[in-house]
């Protein structure tokens, strides 16, 4: 059988195929965060440390911003999953249509209400005069290039989803090789600075846009763009947010955690405890990135086999992917505990950063060995359709125990109990995680092939 046929999905060995699409996505994931740090070490060397301490307050912005995206990407990529499982390739076609139109029109709509009111929002995310500058900079650009952000990453989850993982991978990497060429030429040769930066960003993603439109326009391709395909149905849209909103609300939540965050931190520890937490974001996302990518790798092969009623396998995809996460995350335990300034050190030189930031990761990072189990089964829900778990699962973290952490911690422990409830809430999170799959598994999946 042709190996970018999705159809291998139920056939070909869970080892195999986990191997063959976790490590494009992977690469993908990991240069995606490798550019990030690279980006913010431009940013942190050629602009200066309170550049740093704008990105952190910019971070509620971008989740939000990816948190729109992700709604439909990942909606509409479990979705045309679950119709290939079920040999409905028309069906996986209406849903590539309608993830583009509803990726266009959630871009212009969020983007354009953002710039609008960019100076409160930011101002609101834990901007001072001193650092407003940088961050609204930033934000203009990304926010100008949401249309062309929102297709690019919406239409390579697709293609990840119906048999395409090096392609997928390849996407990534051509839009990380662009951003790593044009953000030094921008931020040092032409002295562009913050608005440099995301200009760098924003046109390395339409070089990925182009990438990604072509091979939907391809007639090679398995599932492809058809005109009569392009018309939003209401039932598809339904089913899209529906899946969608799991990854959603996590980023929004992610942006409301930020925002207590950068508030504590600046009553606490000041503008510098923010650029910390930055740091800190960047690092830690490195490994979260690396999981990612595996749940990534899991979603098409899980949302193929529980479409099909292939319980044995979904089993088995969860077991090997939660391996691999927990191994990844325990090596990012090691590394920040033993090694912290070796990775602070390559942001900035500034003698105060330096050792917030130390601090912050030797914190941020105490629960980490856990955080891989919960991210896989968060994801593993998300990905045969189960919605409201997902959901619970991505709040739980977020809510239940990070947000009264952030309420509580402080107050005994000043700067120290912000970072102290970051770990906190990771290890109570992956003990709900646990405990509901346990009971999916006993109710949902203990019969089956």
């Amino acid at each position: 059988m042709n190996a970018n046929n999705p159809h291998v999905l139920g056939e070909a060995p869970i080892g195999k195929l986990l191997w063959q699409y976790s490590i494009p996505a992977i690469i993908g994931m990991t240069l995606t965060s490798l550019y990030n740090i690279i980006d913010s070490i431009f940013i942190g060397h050629g602009v200066g440390a309170l550049a740093i301490t704008a990105l952190a307050i910019n971070f509620p912005l971008m989740n939000l911003l990816i948190a729109f995206s992700t709604l439909v990407g990942v909606g509409g990529a479990t979705l045309s999953s679950i119709r290939l499982g079920q040999k409905d390739v028309q069906g996986a076609e209406d849903i590539l249509g309608n993830v583009t139109i509803l990726c266009v029109v959630n871009a212009v709509v969020f983007g354009s209400i953002s710039l609008i009111f960019l100076d409160p929002i930011l101002y609101f995310f834990g901007a001072t005069e001193a650092t407003i500058g940088y961050a609204r900079q930033f934000m203009q650009v990304i926010l100008i290039g949401t249309p062309v952000s929102y297709v690019m990453i919406g239409l390579n989850n697709i293609m990840r989803a119906t048999g395409y993982p090096r392609k997928a991978m390849l996407s990534s990497m051509l839009t990380v090789g662009c951003n790593v060429v044009f953000a030094p030429l921008f931020i040092f040769w032409l002295e562009w600075g913050m608005r440099g930066a995301a200009l760098a960003t924003i046109l390395s993603q339409f070089v990925g846009m182009i990438w990604v439109l072509h091979h939907f326009c391809s007639r090679s391709s398995y599932i492809r763009f058809q005109k009569r395909r392009l018309r939003l149905k209401k039932k598809i849209i339904l089913n899209v947010f529906s899946i969608g909103m799991s990854p959603f609300v996590m980023n929004v939540c992610a942006c409301c955690i930020t925002i207590f965050i950068n508030s504590s931190l600046l009553k606490y520890g000041g503008d510098l405890s923010i650029g910390a937490f930055g740091i800190l974001n960047r690092i830690q996302m490195l490994f979260v990135m690396i999981v990612m990518g595996i749940t990534m790798g899991m979603q098409p092969i899980t949302g193929y086999n529980y479409g099909a009623g292939h319980y044995q396998r979904v089993r088995q995809t969860l077991r090997l992917g939660m391996t691999a996460a927990v191994i990844i995350t325990t090596c990012g335990f090691a590394i920040g505990e033993l090694f912290p300034r070796v990775f602070v050190g390559m942001f900035t030189t500034n003698d105060e950063l330096t050792r917030q930031a130390t601090v912050a990761v030797r914190f941020g990072v105490a629960a980490f060995a856990v955080v891989g189990a919960q991210i896989v089964i968060t994801q593993f829900f998300q990905s045969i359709g189960k919605a409201k778990i997902s959901i619970f699962l991505s709040l739980s973290r977020q809510l239940l125990f990070l947000l009264p952490g952030l309420a509580l911690l402080p107050l005994a422990y000043g700067l120290d109990g912000v970072w102290l409830s970051m770990p906190v809430s990771d290890f109570l999170a992956f003990i709900v995680a646990v405990l509901m799959l346990g009971h999916h598994y006993r109710t949902k999946m203990s019969v089956g092939n």
